[in-house]
């Protein structure tokens, strides 16, 4: 008497292949086979720590260095969070595109210092009145250019956030030209692309 057993009718030698519905299109392959195929090739280890350490600092010096070639292309995924998007593109190239009193200011500044160290008292004069008056011309053009690439940028791109980008601009209006991060893409006189 079998109470456990099984009865099962001999499996034939080639039984029919049937594909699933939604299978992969093709059989699963031996765990031999598939272990095979993820193997990759040993690289020698590292002789000691100062090895194993400079060659993380190579390998990091190369990924600086292709962040470094992708940001100055302008390539959208190297840039830093801040200047990632459409918009924000808009508005460096809005600001690019046009000279700014802003990115004179450090170079005005610094000419104000040394006529104000002359021993003339209307150079001195000057150098104490000149950098308000600076300051305020400074301010009212970051005002301009937040408004004018807000407007700009809801015009262009209705359904994306125009949150914070007037104060980029603004500050980016602040930075020498040649020093700007990302680099420029436009040159003076250019308007922004659509």
């Amino acid at each position: 008497m079998l109470v456990f057993g099984r009865r099962t009718q001999e499996a034939p030698e080639d039984p029919p292949q049937v594909a699933k519905p939604g299978g992969k299109g093709r059989p699963t392959p031996k765990r031999s086979e598939a272990q095979k195929k993820r193997l990759q090739p040993i690289t020698a280890p590292p002789a000691d720590r100062k090895e194993a350490y400079k060659r993380v600092r190579e390998r990091q010096a190369a990924e600086r260095s292709r962040m470094r070639e992708g940001m100055a292309r302008g390539e959208e995924k190297y840039l830093l969070k801040r200047d990632k998007g459409p918009v924000r593109r808009l508005a460096r190239d809005y600001v690019d595109s046009r000279r700014t009193i802003g990115s004179y200011l450090m170079y005005v500044l610094f000419a104000i210092v040394v006529l104000s160290l002359l021993p003339i008292p209307a150079a001195r004069l000057f150098g104490l009145f000149a950098p308000p008056v600076l300051l305020l011309a400074v301010f009212v053009e970051g005002f301009v250019l937040n408004v004018g690439v807000k407007r700009l940028a809801a015009q262009r791109f209705p359904n994306e956030s125009t949150r914070g980008v007037g104060m980029y601009a603004a500050l980016r209006a602040m930075q020498i030209r040649r020093l700007r991060q990302p680099p420029p893409q436009v040159k003076l006189g250019e308007r922004p692309a659509a």
